[in-house]
């Protein structure tokens, strides 16, 4: 396996880049993003490519050069950057991923490409949302990733490319901040526990939202990317979660290791709006069944895990 993972120094790719090329070998997994250079640190001591997305030559031929086998799609504007600037999200979300997949097609490589809760709607059902059900969402970001999961699905079954996907819930790490998303309070609300005791959240009270640990996510990435095809029913845009919660119920849970923290609001009317469009929870019964999936974490263990890296880490 020869892997190229696009926008690989943003909070998923940073981490599944270290995680791949410990099982893969890191001379068979190229990092790429637009960035010029690679930031230093560990990440730095593999094969780095600078990669636009926009521009399927240089994709071409950075697989090419390198034989990549396997390609790993991760760049994309998300949920808050993507309503702030549509058009830029269309035509990266979309024209990037279309790019990506003409290039997969060409070379016979494998693809995997995550979607995203927010490609559910108002319209879906809030609990224990189907895997495969109503999706009419009201953001720009959930638009193209309908798109994308429609457009992975046509892939596969006009042209035989070797698709495959989750919709990822809100995703929670130590190692990276992340860049925009409406779930981003989920992180950050460590940060500030350990630095000042206290957070404002632009999220209310009450607001149920999916949440994943970055550990079992990287895990579901690549324990999908693994599964034996013949399995595999739905292929792209599987439904994954690992727990539901909501900030009072991640306050509580902060508590139980820093006592004196305290929690307050000053919702973001924006992303309250977004959230109040995604489901509660998701029923995620059909990646179970086809490919074996198992989350690790729940809202106890990734806290206390999260408290005790960002320790260290601050």
């Amino acid at each position: 396996m020869k892997v190229l993972i696009t926008g690989a120094l943003g909070q998923i790719g940073s981490e599944l880049t270290l995680a791949m090329r410990h099982r893969y070998g890191t001379a068979n997994v190229v990092c790429s993003d637009i960035k010029e250079e690679c930031p230093p640190g560990e990440i730095a001591e593999g094969v780095y490519e600078r990669l636009d997305v926009m521009d399927p030559q240089a994709i071409a031929a950075a697989v090419q050069r390198h034989g990549v086998t396997h390609m790993v799609h991760l760049a994309a504007l998300l949920s808050a950057v993507g309503e702030a600037r549509p058009t830029l999200a269309w035509e990266i979300n979309m024209g990037g991923l279309f790019n990506a997949l003409e290039v997969a097609r060409e070379a016979k490589a494998a693809f995997f490409t995550p979607s995203s809760i927010a490609a559910f709607g108002p319209g879906t059902p809030v609990q224990l949302t189907p895997q495969d059900t109503i999706q009419r969402p009201t953001t720009m970001y959930g638009v193209t990733k309908v798109a994308g999961e429609l457009l992975c699905d046509y892939y596969f079954l006009k042209y035989g490319v070797d698709t495959r996907g989750v919709r990822f819930p809100g995703l929670i790490s130590y190692e990276t901040l992340p860049g925009g998303g409406t779930t981003d309070y989920a992180v950050h609300i460590y940060y500030e526990a350990l630095r000042q005791g206290k957070y404002t959240s632009y999220i209310d009270a009450g607001t149920y939202m999916d949440m994943m640990y970055m550990p079992d996510a990287i895990a579901a990435i690549i324990n999908l990317m693994e599964a034996d095809p013949h399995k595999l029913t739905h292929r792209n845009a599987f439904n994954v979660t690992a727990m539901s919660f909501e900030p009072e119920m991640l306050a509580a849970e902060i508590r139980k290791h820093i006592p004196a923290f305290t929690i307050d609001y000053q919702i973001d009317p924006v992303r309250q709006g977004i959230a109040n469009s995604w489901p509660d929870s998701l029923d995620d019964s059909a990646a179970r069944a086809e490919w074996g999936w198992n989350p690790q974490y729940d809202l106890a263990s990734m806290t206390s895990d999260m408290l005790a890296k960002l320790k260290g880490k601050l």
